[in-house]
């Protein structure tokens, strides 16, 4: 177990009905691979020592006993391994037979987990055989030695001794059907993940609603969910079953086995993740202290086959991207609009830099006036020229107005900027950040006093980005009556902007295209001899990319920094090396903690996505919180 990540696995072997000894044989030559292979958490199906399908054999005391004798050997079979295995198997236990998960760790059977919900409909007669599981909990023999046995109880946890906050609970197939699940009270108890071993036909549909099920089940319970379904070893007498295997986490599923696929199913779990959702969602509530036992066993293994998003937010499929930036520029758009109708406002004015970031605000103001069914002639696009404007982003700016068929305006700020200057005794040859920061400021002057003019609302243009890292001036383009991009990162931008114009096609395509092609920069600083922007954004504070998935790695997952620097080695290997990963770790430490004050006076801006850091919904932090212990740690990574 790697930064609380534990590697799971869902493996239905190709068992013999009734053969406990040769699916004993099948069970440990799967754990030894699965050790080889650092998986800490192993699960087999439903009753996966007989086979689900014996029918009245479950009656039988041989069938039992070769049950019990195949358990021993699985179980020394995970002796000097630390892991968590779970196999299934009916078990005779005080005059009755349970259809029961064995969980087995370091060569000992830690407890029987009996199933609590029996079906005994349609296809299915459990009850025939078995006795659903009964309350407290009792100790289940294995020999003669008083001490040779185990816990036996639906109400077990199972801990990993050296970080019990790596907890796993059990349910049974039908379990997790039933209207009052067992998972939810393991969940509350406080099982990180919930294995099911189950035994479920294949039928029309049916792998659609598990997922579904699955889905519900570990987004609503916030924990993994580790789903072994029994394979084509069963008997087809009236059943096919198929080993559709899943692993879900939070509402996402990790991996699949398809029906019939006849794979192994793994994925590593974070549970660091799910652990830091359950404290920030208030109303997940733990369950007050009872007699429900805990159970330990040991894992210790690396990361090695999760695979790490290096844009987290941006959706990795097209048709998905697309379906995502639709739905986000709605978001955006009606947001806005109900602003507009509410103040009244006549016009929307925006400062058009030509830029990736007021290309995009621009586009969504478009969308409000079409939904208000306003004349784009009332939206002001104001260019504003100065020492570092290029030609490239002001000939964007330009072809941009006269595409969108809105009211263009050109204001030069070079002259009114250079006579604040000498008022204030400021050398224009010192190019420091009076010089660029008074540049900022005078535009939002321009853009507010228009406003008040003309009956409009400013329409500001920062991004989430942007925000996380301060990279905007204090009362500058900080500064909005309505901020449509706060919300939205900086990687994101980019395919929203391309999706609205592949939507509008034409001209406008046309132009959106060329702006895509725009150097990040603030141009605020004269342009090189050639004409072209001297000033890059991510020159200065680094790659977009690197600072969207630290954001979202701290903000939406709670990671620290050791296992923010693992993630995004993983992410961008071939890309940044780990010093270049490292040192912008570190800016993005220092420079989140140090901006904080800006964010907490931002204006009202829509809430898009999973990570907002607006002072009123998702991020509330004092502006001279110290940034000591996050830094600390990076730079001693």
């Amino acid at each position: 177990m790697k930064y609380q990540f534990i590697k799971a696995a869902a493996a239905s072997p190709d068992l013999k009905v009734a053969d406990p000894a040769y699916n004993a044989t099948k069970i440990v030559g799967i754990i030894e691979e699965q050790a080889a292979k650092g998986t800490e958490l192993l699960v087999f199906p439903e009753l996966s020592l007989s086979g689900y399908t014996c029918g009245d054999l479950f009656l039988q005391q041989t069938l039992l006993e070769g049950c019990l004798a195949a358990l021993k050997k699985v179980a020394a079979a995970t002796a000097g391994k630390k892991m968590l295995v779970f196999v299934g198997l009916p078990l005779a236990h005080e005059g009755k037979i349970y259809n029961c998960a064995a969980g087995v760790s370091g060569g000992e059977v830690k407890g029987f987990v009996p199933k609590t919900y029996l079906p005994n409909y349609n296809e299915f007669y459990e009850a025939r055989y078995f006795a659903p599981a009964p309350e407290g909990t009792s100790w289940h023999r294995l020999g003669s030695e008083e001490d040779d046995g185990a816990y036996f109880s639906a109400e077990l946890i199972f801990r990993d001794e050296a970080h019990p906050e790596i907890a796993v609970g059990c349910e049974i197939c039908e379990d997790v059907w039933a209207p009052e699940p067992p998972s939810v009270r393991l969940a509350a108890k406080g099982a990180a993940i919930i294995v099911n071993l189950s035994a479920s036909d294949e039928t029309v549909g049916k792998r659609e609603y598990r997922h579904k099920l699955l889905a519900a089940q570990s987004g609503k319970n916030i924990c993994g969910y580790v789903y072994c379904d029994a394979g084509m070893g069963e008997s087809t007498s009236d059943m096919v079953f198929a080993g559709n295997n899943i692993i879900y986490e939070n509402g996402s599923c990790l991996a699949e086995t398809a029906p019939f696929a006849q794979g192994v199913c793994e994925a590593e779990i974070d549970v660091g993740f799910l652990l830091s959702e359950r404290r920030k969602l208030n109303t997940f509530r733990a369950a007050e202290n009872s007699d429900w036992l805990d159970v330990s066993f040991v894992t210790d293994g690396e990361l090695t086959v999760r695979k790490v998003d290096p844009m987290p937010f941006v959706p990795a499929g097209e048709g998905e991207r697309k379906e995502r930036a639709e739905l986000i520029l709605d978001v955006q758009a009606h947001g806005l609009a109900r602003r507009i109708a509410h103040i009244h406002a006549r016009t929307a004015v925006i400062g058009v830099s030509g830029g990736l970031d007021s290309t995009l605000a621009l586009l969504v103001i478009c969308r409000a006036f079409d939904l208000l069914g306003k004349s784009r002639e009332d939206i002001i696009a104001v260019s504003m020229p100065g020492f570092g404007t290029s030609l490239k982003t002001k000939n964007n700016a330009t072809a941009l107005m006269q595409a969108l068929g809105i009211t263009p305006k050109q204001i030069g700020i070079s002259q009114t900027v250079l006579k604040h200057f000498k008022d204030i005794g400021h050398d224009p040859e010192e190019m420091n950040t009076t010089y660029e920061n008074a540049q900022a400021r005078y535009r939002t002057m321009v853009l507010m006093n228009l406003a008040g003019d003309l009956g409009g609302l400013v329409i500001g243009t920062g991004d989430l980005s942007e925000l996380a890292l301060g990279w905007c001036t204090y009362n500058g383009d900080h500064m909005s009556m309505y901020a449509v991009n706060a919300s939205v990162p900086k990687t994101l931008v980019k395919y929203l902007v391309l999706a609205e114009a592949e939507r509008l096609g034409g001209r406008v395509e046309v132009v959106l295209k060329g702006v895509l092609g725009t150097e990040i920069s603030p141009e605020l600083l004269p342009p090189d001899e050639a004409g072209n922007i001297a000033q890059k954004t991510e020159d200065i504070v680094g790659p977009y990319e690197l600072h969207d998935f630290y954001i979202y790695h701290m903000l939406r997952r709670g990671d620290g920094p050791a296992k923010t620097l693992c993630l995004a080695e993983r992410a961008f290997a071939g890309k940044y090396d780990r010093a270049t990963i490292k040192k912008w770790l570190v800016v993005f430490y220092r420079r989140f903690f140090a901006q904080q004050f800006k964010r907490n006076c931002v204006p009202d801006g829509v809430k898009v996505g999973s990570v907002s850091l607006s002072p009123r919904a998702d991020l509330r932090m004092p502006s001279d919180a110290s940034a000591a212990l996050w830094v600390d740690q990076a730079e001693k990574l």
